[in-house]
């Protein structure tokens, strides 16, 4: 037992969850049929939903799940013609080993309020530059110095904080500038991505991407915040990041991050997604299964040049918006 716990606390969050998801479809707790959703499993787990997304297109690879017309996975191969079973899993019993749950919670400190420093942040920067303060940081969450560290060092390596030359914590403003900046890096780095890595590109994987962005379509193209980053973030691990070149992964991802932190702003202000972005995906996701990769990358630069106008679009909504009334206490106004 004490090798299983010192192995389980080496494995990502991900990897727990996959095998706990796993052991109960393998031992018929979870049964054929049964829609599995990310929210309610992340709820169980007591983990955030990223990690139960992976899990869940991790299973998919190996045939233990499908996507469907409707949202989530079904438990069970494509091929089978499966009628969806919504019973909530919550009432089923699903089995989580000790080791397990131990594992899923003994998270970092740092993870435990990252997602509300970046949401503060996320909130203001497009309103201007702000302070934040380490001391100030740490106390309203009652951590050490170390772990609000950990926290902005994080946040810098997504575009949404730096320090200035005195070495103070800055963020902010987010320009239209900025973001042109980045995009002209996507069109650059994604575009040969996608020509070097579509003989890479898998197959089954592929095909699982364009159920979901057709079932998107058909659903509901606007789709939710949540649900359309997913789907997006799939898009560009099956068709982009399928490149050998090392190197120009790590180009496309660091890039990307302030890019996403961007996005995830905007829908966090209450803009809407556009339904546009979901059908061009689907038609590169279409042209790299038919083999036609220079008319998959032309079309990948056509997406990236309408992403780029509809967030600049977006940016001048949002710059016509009153600032924030109240934000965090440790987020101070810089008065240029």
């Amino acid at each position: 037992m004490k090798d299983q716990q010192a192995a389980n606390s080496t494995q990502r969050r991900y990897e727990i969850a996959e095998d706990v998801l796993r052991s109960n479809i393998e031992s018929g707790t979870l049964p054929t049929g049964l829609v599995l959703l990310e929210g309610p499993i992340a709820d169980i787990l007591q983990t955030s939903r990223a990690p139960v997304q992976r899990a869940l297109q991790a299973l998919e690879m190996e045939g233990l799940v499908h996507r469907f017309a409707g949202r989530g996975f079904l438990v069970g191969p494509p091929s089978a013609d499966i009628e969806p079973n919504r019973t909530d899993i919550k009432a089923l019993g699903l089995i989580v080993p000790r080791h397990a749950d131990e594992a899923l919670q003994n998270r970092s400190s740092w993870e435990r309020i990252y997602n509300i420093v970046e949401a503060d942040v996320a909130a203001c920067v497009v309103f201007g530059r702000y302070r934040i303060v380490e001391m100030e940081l740490a106390n309203h969450f009652n951590v050490s110095r170390t772990v609000v560290r950990d926290v902005l060092t994080r946040l810098r390596e997504r575009g949404l904080v730096r320090k200035n030359q005195s070495s103070h914590w800055i963020a902010g403003p987010l320009t239209a500038q900025m973001v042109k900046d980045h995009f002209v890096l996507r069109t650059i780095l994604e575009p040969s991505a996608i020509r070097l890595g579509a003989r890479a590109v898998s197959p089954t994987r592929l095909e699982g991407l364009l159920r979901r962005l057709r079932a998107a379509e058909e659903v509901n193209a606007a789709g939710s915040f949540q649900e359309n980053e997913a789907i997006q973030a799939e898009f560009i691990e099956c068709c982009v990041l399928a490149t050998p070149n090392e190197r120009l992964k790590d180009l496309v991802r660091n890039n990307l991050l302030p890019v996403i932190a961007t996005d995830r702003l905007l829908r966090r202000l209450g803009l809407p997604g556009d339904p546009a972005i979901i059908t061009e995906l689907r038609l590169i996701a279409e042209l790299l299964l038919r083999g036609a990769t220079e008319s998959a990358v032309s079309m990948m630069e056509t997406h990236l040049d309408a992403s780029l106008n509809r967030t600049i679009a977006q940016m001048k909504i949002v710059a016509i918006i009153p600032g924030p009334g109240v934000t965090a206490a440790y987020l101070t106004p810089v008065l240029d």
